[in-house]
């Protein structure tokens, strides 16, 4: 979320939190597909990471970037830390360690979400080249320690960076050491929302798996394909993970509500500070707990909405649905990911395809694949098979979905093509993460230097 919402609309009750998510529902004509994708910047000399200040630092990129493109700055506490376009049409920001992100605008087809990645690329390499600076398409960092790690300055990571430790082991590493691309897609109704969330969280971990890319931490192969994957298993629990909940055959608005509310808030922000909410729940605030501690301590439509954006689901509800389960990589990823989600879900032959497929799958089995992927990628068990034999599965409902939208581009194609990249890893049956270790164990001569070459944008 590139900047936060300071809407001062005040709350009177939760059946306006509910209205609020319920305000997503969009005619099919109006569904659009946004994409998220970060990535770590380095210096070229040394493979170093890029702080935030100085000559070529974050900072000069980002003022490159706003005289590039004319877009207006987001500030905290006078420092620039993001970019958004004026009308709203995508955004710039910083992750805590420095991942550069791209959020994307609301577009029609994969077709112009590829464009749209193609040109934030080449306009970031022609500010961040001239600096000695590229960057890295790998969902975890390689090389670097926490302590290693710049740190953004941005307040509400200031308050994150404090409470992570409290909650879970692997808070910090989620925070500076971690890349993923994220789709956000729309639904219809609150039988559309249902249907796709219940789809969509049982299918995250054979997304995980197919974009297993961050096997290496501090300069040395960790175990795993996916240690992103692996990080978010204790990351902060009572905000993250697949919501057994959410399985139910009634799910709704309501309930993502409800559970929302009894999640430890982060921060509100009252006359553009950030103050500490950490010991609260939304309920208890709702309930007047900040009244004497806060300025104006009553909770306002802004802070349901900041609140809703630090929920870590595997799929997370806002007024659309985010698809959280992919590692960050490289060019190709990122066009692949958005189209494997929308083939599955926004053709009605797909997700009721999709739907059949996984009725039976119960939290429990999806739960022991996503706690199995991290370690095991497309080769994890499930039932008397593989993912890998179920992402065949997956892969031809979604190649289907793709093709009955018969989004073509100027040339004729449809957005079939960009599943190809995933149609290799099952053909090979192997992931990204994979192939780098075998190159780490023979033609890299036991470095990961060579993936700061290799996987650079």
């Amino acid at each position: 979320m590139a900047r936060d919402t300071t809407d001062t609309q005040p709350i009177e009750g939760i059946d306006e939190l509910v209205g609020y998510l319920a305000a997503g529902n969009k005619p099919r004509e109006k569904w659009r597909i946004g994409t998220e994708h970060e990535k770590f910047p380095f210096y070229v000399d040394g493979n170093a990471p890029v702080p935030y200040g100085g000559e070529r630092g974050i900072r000069a990129i980002l003022e490159g970037m706003q005289e590039k493109l004319g877009w207006d700055p987001i500030m905290d506490a006078g420092r620039i830390i993001g970019l958004v376009e004026p009308t709203g049409q995508g955004a710039i920001s910083l992750e805590p360690g420095g991942q550069f992100e791209l959020s994307g605008a609301p577009l029609e087809s994969i077709h112009q979400t590829c464009r749209e990645g193609n040109a934030h690329l080449a306009q970031v390499r022609e500010i961040a080249e001239p600096l000695g600076i590229r960057f890295l398409g790998l969902g975890g960092s390689p090389k670097w320690s926490l302590a290693d790690t710049p740190k953004m300055p941005k307040s509400r990571y200031e308050i994150m960076t404090r409470y992570m430790p409290k909650v879970g082991t692997k808070g910090l590493d989620m925070m500076y050491r971690t890349c993923t691309i994220q789709v956000n897609l729309d639904f219809e109704s609150e039988t559309d929302m249902r249907r796709k969330m219940q789809v969509s969280l049982k299918l995250q971990p054979l997304s995980t798996a197919l974009f297993a890319n961050s096997p290496f931490t501090e300069s040395r192969p960790n175990g795993l394909q996916s240690w992103r994957g692996d990080i978010w298993r204790d990351t902060d629990n009572q905000r993250s993970g697949m919501l057994e909940f959410c399985f139910a055959p009634d799910f709704g608005f309501a309930d993502y509500v409800e559970w929302a509310l009894d999640v430890p808030m982060y921060f509100v922000i009252r006359d553009g500070h950030y103050h500490d909410m950490t010991r609260y729940t939304f309920r208890q605030f709702m309930a007047g707990a900040a009244r004497n501690e806060v300025p104006d301590g009553l909770p306002t439509m802004g802070d349901w909405a900041n609140h809703l954006s630090t929920l870590f689901p595997d799929v997370r509800l806002k007024r659309f649905l985010e698809m959280r389960g992919a590692d960050g990589g490289p060019w190709r990823r990122i066009c692949a990911l958005p189209a494997f989600w929308v083939g599955l879900l926004y053709d009605e032959q797909a997700l009721d395809a999709a739907e059949a497929l996984t009725a039976s799958w119960t939290y429990e089995e999806a739960l022991a694949m996503r706690n199995a992927v991290p370690e095991l990628g497309i080769a994890a068990p499930f039932r008397n098979a593989t993912l890998r034999d179920v992402a065949r599965d997956v892969l031809a409902i979604s190649r289907m979905g793709l093709k009955n939208r018969a989004k073509k581009n100027r040339d004729g194609y449809d957005e079939t093509s960009f599943l190809n990249t995933l149609d290799e890893v099952v053909a090979r049956g192997t992931t990204s993460a994979e192939e780098m270790l075998s190159a780490y164990h023979t033609r890299w001569g036991g470095s990961i230097e060579p993936v700061f070459m290799e996987y650079a944008y």
